[in-house]
């Protein structure tokens, strides 16, 4: 059996990171998915990521299979929901969100997106956060199918940087004690 984990990023991880990041965008390209094709998530992102703490990435063996970052401060994008609402739940008023998630597409097929997404769930959970949100392009069929299967429930339509051509269904779970 390989030894899989996950671990904070660290600068040395940066160039893994971004090629895991660019095979990710060619997918979605390849999907006629919008997402990730205006040059974002770039290096600098990444970067800053790395520097707050918020970026781990998913090993196999002894390898990088992948990345995710756990935002652990308000999202801006999330303050205005739209078709929906966010949930409130006594003690989860704070939340993280899930951002930056990729698999290297030579993993595919090795179904590691439930492993990692219940690692960085735990992550979360021993920071103190009992609410996680996270969003997806709307035709982003794969991770809306991931996240249901997670456990996460529909809130609502967020919009990136209050750009209307950058609609994104957004997600919610709360993980109890």
């Amino acid at each position: 059996m390989t030894v899989k984990f996950i671990r904070k990023a660290v600068k040395d991880d940066v160039s893994k990171i971004m090629e895991i990041i660019q095979k990710a965008k060619k997918i979605l390209a390849d999907e006629n998915i919008p997402q990730w094709q205006s040059g974002y998530p770039d290096l600098k992102v990444i970067e800053d990521d790395i520097n707050k703490g918020y970026a781990y990435v998913l090993i196999v063996g002894t390898s990088i299979a992948g990345v995710v970052t756990l935002l652990q401060e308000e999202e801006p994008n999330y303050c205005r929901i739209y078709a929906g609402k966010w949930s409130h739940k006594e003690k989860a008023e704070k939340y993280a969100s899930i951002h930056r998630i990729a698999i290297d597409a030579d993993y595919s097929g090795e179904h590691l997106s439930d492993f990692f997404f219940s690692n960085i769930l735990t992550i979360a959970y021993q920071l103190g956060f009992r609410q996680i949100r996270i969003d997806t392009h709307a035709s982003n069929k794969r991770m809306q199918h991931i996240v249901g299967k997670i456990g996460f429930s529909y809130s609502g339509v967020v919009y990136m940087h209050g750009n209307s051509k950058d609609k994104r269904n957004a997600y919610q779970l709360f993980l109890t004690d």
